[in-house]
């Protein structure tokens, strides 16, 4: 009878996991399908190349080609450098022209042609070596020098993280850090561990009485996160730092989640805003799935909330590949429909399907 017992185990066990790699399988396509429909649908997308929304994209794109190693991923990507010699927008300290160049280093890694590269190092050390006093209040002057909006959180300091990780003797470090700090003293709410859009949201309240917690800025900042510190030594002063919030807000991400595994607009009232919201559910997923992966998140409920946030972004993929129920272009919570996509969704659920294929 024993025998019997430990047969019947063995043969679940294998069952469930070769299942388990159909499933890895049938991701991998899925993420494959969007990622290829978006390429195809890339000469219909009306933002500039070099856009913050193309920028996210781009940063899914290549760590996507990285994980896949298909020759299609990098090809596109170089396309689009090389139609703009590796440069950005004219906005030299504007966090949103930077974000393309998380794309441009990443390139450099793979394939270390300098001319990826000197234009990142020219505009980030030019804006290091001539920092901005502007206040971090939109509407103050010269405003979007500084990362006054959460959103920039995500979009900068990735690429500092990286540029430590090739040139650690130019202390890029020290400057981001400085921002970075300030912008979260300016923007997080240390009750909510959620951070406001822009000072502006601060006394604003949802139609239930809740505080106006974007979904998608902090989607930003929570995948931004792991980013950053994937590129930072451990033995980093403010590794710490940033571990701490990422801890903190992966267990406010957690309670916002609903029942089908989906964030919204607004996190604190999503019954004022149903549908589901894909660009912020994306990122959320990313960033729990690379906590657990990593072994920081270490309790059943974040690996749950990864598994479901997933099962539901693969359920509003459109047939065709097309990502749907992502909130257009905003700087606050709006409704959304099925048929809402945008080149920034399917950046942030290429980095959730990386690390879904991951988890084991």
């Amino acid at each position: 009878m024993k025998r019997v017992l430990i047969l019947i185990l063995a043969l679940w066990g294998f069952l469930f996991t070769a299942a388990a790699k159909d499933n890895k399988e049938e991701d991998r396509k899925l993420i494959d399908k969007v990622a290829m429909w978006q390429i195809d649908h890339y000469a219909k997308v009306k933002h500039h190349d070099l856009a913050w929304t193309n920028g996210v994209l781009f940063r899914g794109m290549v760590e996507w080609a990285y994980y896949t190693d298909d020759a299609r991923y990098y090809d596109f990507l170089r396309k689009i450098g090389e139609k703009h010699d590796w440069k950005f927008l004219k906005r030299l300290y504007h966090a949103d022209d930077l974000v393309v160049a998380q794309m441009y280093i990443r390139m450099f890694e793979k394939y270390k042609e300098e001319a990826m590269i000197r234009p990142t190092i020219a505009r980030v050390d030019s804006v290091v070596a001539n920092p901005s006093t502007a206040r971090l209040w939109l509407g103050a002057k010269r405003w979007s020098e500084r990362w006054s909006w959460c959103d920039a959180l995500f979009m900068a300091p990735p690429v500092y993280g990286l540029l430590n990780r090739l040139y650690p003797e130019k202390h890029y470090l020290d400057f981001m850090d400085r921002e970075f700090k300030e912008a979260t003293d300016s923007l997080y709410d240390e009750e909510a561990y959620l951070y406001y859009r822009d000072r502006r949201y601060i006394p604003k309240r949802e139609r239930n009485g809740e505080k106006v917690f974007w979904g998608r800025g902090n989607g930003w900042v929570f995948a931004g996160l792991p980013l950053l510190l994937e590129t930072l030594p451990k033995g980093h002063v403010t590794y710490q730092y940033y571990l701490n919030i990422y801890k903190e807000m992966a267990d406010a991400v957690v309670r916002c989640q609903d029942k089908q595994g989906s964030w919204h607009a607004s996190l604190l009232d999503p019954s004022s805003y149903p549908a589901p919201e894909n660009s912020a559910s994306g990122f959320f997923t990313y960033g729990l799935a690379w906590g657990v992966n990593h072994g920081i998140l270490k309790g059943k409920k974040y690996k749950k909330a990864a598994l479901q946030g997933w099962k539901a972004l693969k359920s509003y993929v459109h047939e065709d590949g097309m990502l749907g129920y992502v909130q257009p272009v905003s700087a606050a919570p709006e409704q959304v429909t099925k048929n809402m996509t945008e080149v920034y969704g399917v950046g942030a659920f290429l980095l959730a399907g990386i690390e879904m294929l991951e988890m084991k």
